[in-house]
């Protein structure tokens, strides 16, 4: 019996990370509760009842929800975008779109109304997700390697890839939930912090994922992710998950403030 539950969680533990939704829910949820935390209520409020029933945090995972729905494989690939050394190129992606101009198109058709109920709330998820999205520095590709997907590793001995290991694992591994997660990387939060994290233009969101790559790919030749990557790594993703939230709340108010 002991062995059956060891290998049923290894199992679970293994179909966790190996999902490619950025962030993961737990990631997502967290990012859009400290989002919630620096919004002024009266605009929290206009968002909550445009995407009611559910809460801002737990909206962020809709738009990997209806991924099985054929009726948004328009949407596909707006989760990402290309870019080789911090610049927007179209040329570079994909016909149907991606998420850096999805987030611009969306942003200002919520900003100029008109919508239906349906479409504002559908338009709105998808824009807190994708901002959230491109946080994750793996959502900036190169290109070359389907955003990590095609980087096998093994963590702790878990057969996953690169790209989930960001998205989830490492995240997962810390063993918290998303509000205690949230609740101490709020706490870091200063209006000095805020203040450069708003002031960045999308092209500077980029040019900062970019950036990251030499430590986001600089892995053991063995490909064995253990204790010493997380050390490293799991520091950036927290400061990732933190500009996210900001961003997102900075956006938001400009909507709906």
């Amino acid at each position: 019996m002991k062995k059956f539950k060891f290998l049923a969680s290894a199992f679970l533990f293994t179909m966790i990370v190996t999902q490619s939704f950025a962030w993961g829910q737990l990631g997502h949820y967290l990012i859009g509760l400290m989002a919630e935390r620096q919004m002024k209520k009266s605009t929290l409020k206009k968002v909550e009842k445009v995407i009611q029933p559910m809460s801002l945090a737990r909206s962020g995972t809709w738009m990997d929800e209806i991924r099985s729905d054929r009726a948004y494989d328009y949407a596909t690939t707006w989760h990402y975008l290309t870019s080789k050394e911090g610049e927007y190129d179209p040329a570079h992606q994909e016909e149907t779109g991606d998420a850096y101009e999805a987030i611009i198109r969306i942003k200002n058709e919520l900003k100029a109304g008109g919508l239906s109920a349906v479409e504002e709330a559908e338009k709105l998820k998808m824009l807190i997700h994708m901002v959230e999205d491109i946080h994750q520095p793996l959502h900036v590709g190169t290109g070359e390697d389907r955003g990590g997907n095609d980087v096998k590793i093994e963590f702790f001995g878990n057969p996953t890839n690169l790209h989930a290991l960001w998205d989830s694992g490492m995240i997962e591994r810390q063993g918290m939930s998303y509000s205690e997660i949230a609740d101490e990387l709020y706490r870091r939060i200063t209006p000095e912090l805020q203040a450069g994290y708003r002031n960045a233009s999308m092209q500077d969101w980029l040019k900062e994922a970019v950036s990251l790559r030499a430590v986001v790919y600089d892995l053991p030749e063995n490909k064995r992710i253990s204790y010493q990557y997380i050390y490293n790594n799991y520091k950036v993703a927290e400061e990732r998950m933190i500009a996210a939230s900001v961003r997102l709340a900075q956006i938001l108010e400009e909507i709906y403030g």
